[in-house]
């Protein structure tokens, strides 16, 4: 069987446009943590351009190197050529999950996550399990089976289960717009707060939210993953359940991950209405930012240091609006990472939980970056960061709180310093 086929097949020229420069290396995680070729974004373009060219299956090592890229698209910010490293492996992905048969525990294993993680519902019935297996000890489990119960958010159970929202909020005074919140999955049942904060904000500088439950998963984790079908599924019921409610000028997202899928639906589904519903996706830092402040904004005494989100920074180009928003707040200072600012935390969706060591060594690198900032708190537009960066600095024993942008703009306007 030949390793692509026709269905969204890597395109040649993409691969042709890698001129081997090498640019991309010191950006690539993996090939800051291995230096080994095969494992950097060109040495991947190489294997992608083998399995373009011959006839030949996917090996076990071939696969292994595609797996082990986060898909963070650090490379594509950093490749002076232009390369759209992004569209090859998001395409080589769902070739490899057509094409090559994985072994048992890797197949039990993402079937699991997508049974769940998608799934609130089910997320929210999986929270005490997780919470009780926590304080028991996840040692004794396979490393992959307790990564999960390691990087799943230490959330209360008493905020997990009570995590609503109102489906409809008023704009306060002179009405700007009237916008659709994706309320997302990880981020509804684990991180309400940020949803809260996001429908406060929005309301208090004049935007009408919608956020409707039965709004299901982007198919964000599944799209990042190669599993096509379910994430072609999702967007379609997310553009139709949206497009249901009438007319809206944005959609609003507050995690970084879903925000650059659903940016990329017009692609993904080929219809007018996909390509005019990923126009108005923003993430809510991007429209915030792009209004001049209505609410005013009180003192929040705090040093925090913020934290770019891969698919916020590379994937959505998205790294000025944060900053500012967290700026323009009375007493707060911003510090930044000094070093290695573009090297992914190494949640990357699901990755975490499939590549537990590659992901622990990257998460323990950018919680000591952190902390050498000597900051207070710190500020991170992603459900996945915020939780992978929460794991690896309660295990360097030097917990920091970690909030979202929104969460510190929302307390800046309510006035809880």
């Amino acid at each position: 069987m030949a390793a692509f086929d026709e269905h969204r097949r890597p395109e040649l020229s993409v691969v042709e446009d890698c001129v081997h420069c090498g640019f991309c290396l010191p950006s690539c995680p993996t090939y800051v943590l291995w230096g080994e070729e095969a494992d950097s974004p060109r040495g991947r373009i190489v294997l992608v351009d083998e399995g373009l060219r011959t006839a030949g299956e996917f090996s076990d090592e071939m696969v292994g190197h595609f797996d082990s890229c986060l898909g963070c698209m650090a490379c594509v910010t950093a490749c002076p050529s232009g390369v759209r490293y992004d569209r090859l492996i998001e395409r080589v992905r769902p070739q490899i999950q057509r094409h090559y048969e994985r072994d048992r525990l890797d197949r039990w294993q993402r079937r699991l996550l997508f049974a769940t993680l998608p799934h609130p519902g089910r997320l929210r019935a999986l929270a005490p399990v997780l919470t009780i297996t926590r304080k028991l000890g996840a040692d004794t489990l396979h490393e992959r089976i307790s990564s999960l119960t390691r990087v799943a958010p230490c959330t209360p159970l008493r905020k997990v289960l009570r995590s609503a929202l109102p489906e409809q909020t008023a704009a306060r005074g002179k009405r700007r717009g009237r916008v659709a919140l994706l309320l997302g999955c990880v981020q509804r049942v684990f991180y309400s707060d940020v949803n809260r904060a996001t429908v406060g904000a929005l309301a208090a500088e004049g935007f009408d939210v919608l956020a409707p439950r039965a709004v299901g998963c982007c198919g964000a984790l599944e799209l990042h993953a190669g599993e096509e079908p379910s994430a072609v599924a999702r967007a379609r019921a997310v553009v139709d359940a949206l497009h249901s409610l009438g007319a809206f000028d944005y959609v609003v997202v507050n995690a970084a991950g879903c925000g650059a899928a659903m940016k990329e639906y017009g692609e993904l589904l080929g219809t007018s209405q996909a390509h005019s519903f990923a126009r108005r996706v923003r993430d809510v830092s991007e429209l915030l930012g792009s209004v001049r402040p209505r609410a005013p904004r009180g003192p929040v005494p705090l040093r925090v240091v913020y934290h770019d989100a891969c698919h916020l920074q590379h994937a959505q180009g998205v790294r000025t609006q944060p900053r500012a928003l967290l700026d323009a707040i009375p007493e707060l200072e911003l510090l930044e990472v000094g070093s290695e600012s573009e090297i992914c935390c190494g949640s990357a969706g699901v990755y975490n939980l499939l590549q537990p060591r590659a992901a622990a060594a990257l998460g323990v690198r950018k919680a000591q970056a952190l902390l050498a900032t000597g900051a207070q708190a710190i500020a991170a537009g992603n459900p996945g960061c915020a939780a992978q960066l929460d794991l690896h600095l309660r295990e360097l024993g030097r917990p920091l709180p970690i909030y979202h942008p929104v969460e510190l703009v929302w307390r800046s306007i309510t006035g809880q310093a």
